[in-house]
């Protein structure tokens, strides 16, 4: 199993990100095909001071190339293109990992 990993900084204006998050967002990355799972947690802290983070996402596929192959349908393109819509410029890194269980 794979995941793809979006890390986003704090917002300048939470009620506006989450609206645009959890209303538009979520429901785009919920149509992405071969997705299994999603995770979204909001980060409350860290073990040496201010957390860097406000939320983290994990979105899991089975395998990379079905996550490569989902990315790559229109509606996984459609999500990426909708970060422009809710973040700023280096806001979200997004990264990916092989999950070892």
């Amino acid at each position: 199993m794979v995941k793809m990993i979006a890390l986003y900084t704090e917002p300048t204006d939470r009620e506006a990100f989450d609206s645009h998050y959890f209303g538009t967002h979520i429901p785009l990355v919920n149509k992405i095909p071969g997705l299994v799972k999603t995770e979204v947690n909001r980060v409350t802290g860290a073990a040496s001071g201010p957390a860097p983070y406000y939320l983290m996402v994990s979105l899991y596929f089975n395998s990379k190339e079905e996550m490569d192959t989902a990315l790559a349908t229109p509606e996984g393109r459609a999500t990426g293109k909708d970060l422009r819509n809710f973040t700023t410029p280096g806001q979200a890194t997004i990264t990916f990992a092989e999950v070892v269980e």
